[in-house]
């Protein structure tokens, strides 16, 4: 079986030319109580520690070179077992993706399945028992190896651990979805497989992995293998017996599948195949036949690997992982400004937000400026009370819950408050006249090297600065809601803003986590401009007669987090009206108000759907308000409506130069939108589509790029 392995993978090597490729070192050692000799397998992608150890085929075939060893060794009882761990801090991270991308054959893409089921069966086919040492980060391969083995151990410090293949549009195909189902149960494995990944991909941490039995035994990061080596001589010995909860076969595991379903559907609407196919398998393994798991693993693999959804989603997750960490355009960081403490101007929600997320991540002093007293204390309150929380919840200790509380202060004089501050972000009422009044204020009683920054979402930032003595060192600085949640920050570049504000600016935006974009100013700037354009469609049709629901179902197929009417909820019906204004005012020949939007805001109503209805549900005194036409569309016409006005949008922003190219627009709505990584961004699902060539004439990007290879 050895040899077959090992020409499937000399084959599949030849498709990954350009794989870091992972070592397995074998070094043997007795376990303590003298319970005899063991063999242990590190797996180390050599020199390059800057890379995580991956599973391409010239990996799985150095894998399997070692288990030939200790295979022999065991059969000759040479050893008492075999373990498996990992480099200081990554236990394995899963395939090689860059490789998987380039298969262009069906068969390439199964070998590459039944190459990784082919080695790992091994650990679970020994003649001694397995051990797998979680040391470090374990995703997807990496958690799947460890699944074949006989018992796992898991480090109280891993950060990150789950099979993150759905938010890809993969499948677990090297055991996840056969085998963990079979060791915690389906309700477990279905939370780990689907649940988890649908939910912007969602890690566990050491602890959790235990708790959910996926690990036998946990232990500290400081002497973790020590530990797990010591236990796996009590094991061996008998003294620890590993005693698991029987997995419940019955309804409960029907019922299983059928939230995982739900859940599906929620979040993709049927619109991306992956979580269903995992779940397939999932509903199979309730027989307990392994070897038919890992077959439909197997053919489910190939089937996605040649689909466009792994494709979108490997596009979106390099945006994510790789673009964002080296934003374009940006300064050279050596220009930044130490930023030692930090202004609020405002007390209210979102500026409550802002504060609490400078707190916790610069740890420098915060405060918080209003008009009143009264606003003030409900802002520090609200940062002290969110940081109760975090207490609760055990995120922090005491200590830290106290020093967090003593930086955020509140103030009603800005020039006692702001003397001594490196950067002062305003978030009032989006008024550009208001804003104006704020800045100069603040100019006025702030060191001159300090940052001035707007959280507007749609006023211009030249305008703003224009009447400053020092417009250069004003920026835009735009959050969206919740802050805590959105990675995205649009950074904004006025017309007289210099290099040191701006690199000021970026080096803030690190520290605070965010993923930052740099952008021109122009109205909206990114994501409110394509959502407000796409908005505007569908209100549009509402307003010329097709029915609400029609409208608002519209745009289903794509699968995206929610549906129209459902956002303009989230955003707020009055702040959508207020942008949409300002875009009119700019762009009036595409940029529309609605009359009966309009209405809806005069009249103080939040919610166009009825709150807590099981389905969406008009409320009828919106209903009433609306006045509209007799045009009656259907869902496909009003959908090819609104993507032909995104693809037109998305191509006049690029040719004005609001953002360096359409993988930035692409990283907005990813991180600041919820744009499913299924779809891998607007502009090459716009090209999958036919919707850039019809709209625009031309694509967005080079044939190829997130689309089904040729």
């Amino acid at each position: 079986m050895s040899t077959n392995t090992a020409e499937l993978l000399k084959g599949a090597a030849e498709l990954f030319p350009d794989e870091v490729v992972t070592q397995a070192h074998v070094r043997h050692l007795e376990l303590p109580g003298a319970v005899g000799r063991f063999a242990l397998i590190t797996l180390d992608n050599g020199f390059d520690h800057t890379k995580p150890t991956t599973f391409g085929p010239a990996s799985l075939a150095n894998l399997n070179a070692a288990i030939d060893q200790v295979e022999k060794e065991a059969r000759e009882g040479e050893i008492v077992g075999v373990g498996l761990t990992g480099k200081p801090f990554i236990f394995a991270v899963g395939a090689d993706l860059k490789g998987v991308e380039l298969l262009k054959k069906h068969e390439d893409a199964l070998a590459i399945g039944q190459g990784g089921h082919a080695v790992f069966r091994r650990l679970a086919d020994l003649a001694v028992p397995t051990f797998a040492y979680y040391n470090g980060a374990a995703m997807g391969g990496g958690v799947e190896v460890g699944l074949h083995c006989t018992y796992r151990t898991v480090s109280q410090a891993v950060p990150a651990f789950g099979l993150p293949e759905v938010f890809l549009g993969l499948v677990p195909g090297w055991g996840g979805c056969a085998l963990l189902p079979n060791l915690i149960g389906a309700d477990r494995a279905v939370s780990v497989i689907v649940e988890n990944s649908l939910n912007q991909n969602k890690l566990l941490k050491g602890p959790q992995v235990y708790e959910l039995g996926i690990a036998d035994a946990l232990f500290e990061g400081a002497d973790f293998l020590e530990q797990s080596l010591r236990w796996t001589a009590a094991v061996l010995k008998g003294e620890i017996e590993v005693v698991r909860p029987e997995v419940d076969r019955d309804e409960a595991w029907d019922q299983a599948v059928a939230r995982g379903k739900q859940i599906a559907d929620d979040k993709v609407h049927g619109a991306a195949p992956a979580a269903y196919r995992a779940l397939d398998i999932v509903a199979a393994a309730k027989s307990g036949d392994l070897r038919a798991g890992f077959d439909a693993e197997d053919r489910a693999l190939a089937d996605l690997i040649m689909g466009g959804e792994l494709r979108s989603g490997i596009y979106a997750f390099n945006l994510v992982q790789k673009r964002a960490k080296r934003p374009a355009g940006a300064p050279d960081k050596s220009l930044a400004r130490p930023v030692t403490k930090v202004g609020v101007v405002g007390a209210g929600l979102m500026a409550s937000q802002l504060a609490m997320l400078f707190a916790r991540r610069l740890e420098v002093p915060v405060v918080l400026t209003d008009i009143d007293q009264e606003r003030v204390d409900k802002g520090v309150g609200y940062v002290h009370e969110e940081i109760d929380k975090l207490l609760l919840k055990g995120r922090v200790n005491q200590d830290k819950a106290n020093r967090l509380k003593a930086l955020v202060t509140g103030s009603l004089d800005k020039a006692t408050a702001f003397a001594d501050a490196d950067f002062v972000i305003e978030a009032v009422f989006e008024e550009m006249s208001l804003k104006q009044k704020i800045f100069a204020e603040v100019e006025a009683v702030v060191p001159e090297h300090a940052i001035l920054a707007t959280n507007t979402s749609s006023l211009s930032i030249t305008e703003m600065s224009s009447k400053l003595k020092h417009p250069e060192r004003v920026v835009g600085f735009h959050f969206f809601n919740p802050v805590a949640i959105l990675p995205l920050l649009e950074i904004v570049r006025a017309e007289r803003t210099d290099d040191a504000s701006l690199a000021t600016a970026f080096s803030v935006a690190k520290s605070l986590k965010k993923t930052a974009v740099l952008v021109k100013d122009a109205p909206a700037f990114v994501v409110n401009r394509v959502l407000t354009r796409f908005l505007g469609e569908v209100l549009r049709s509402i307003d010329e007669g097709t029915p609400v629901d029609v409208a608002d179902r519209a745009l289903a197929p794509l699968g995206l987090p929610m549906s129209p009417i459902v956002l303009l909820e989230l955003v707020g019906p009055a702040v959508a009206h207020h942008v949409s204004g300002t875009l009119h005012s700019a762009f009036p020949d595409r940029f529309g108000v609605s009359e009966n939007l309009g209405r809806v805001v005069e009249a103080g109503k939040r919610n166009l759907y009825v709150p807590g209805s099981a389905k969406p549900e008009l409320d009828p005194e919106v209903e009433a308000l609306f006045q509209t036409g007799d045009v009656q569309l259907t869902e496909e016409q009003v959908r090819e409506r609104a993507l032909d006005a995104i693809a037109q949008e998305v191509r006049l922003m690029l040719d004005e130069g609001v953002v360096a190219e359409a993988q930035d627009i692409d990283l907005c709505l990813i991180t600041g939108a919820g744009w499913p990584f299924h779809l891998g961004g607007i502009t090459p699902y716009l090209d999958r589509e036919g919707v850039s060539e019809r709209a625009t004439g031309r694509r967005f990007l080079e044939p190829g790029v997130a689309s089904v290879p040729a």
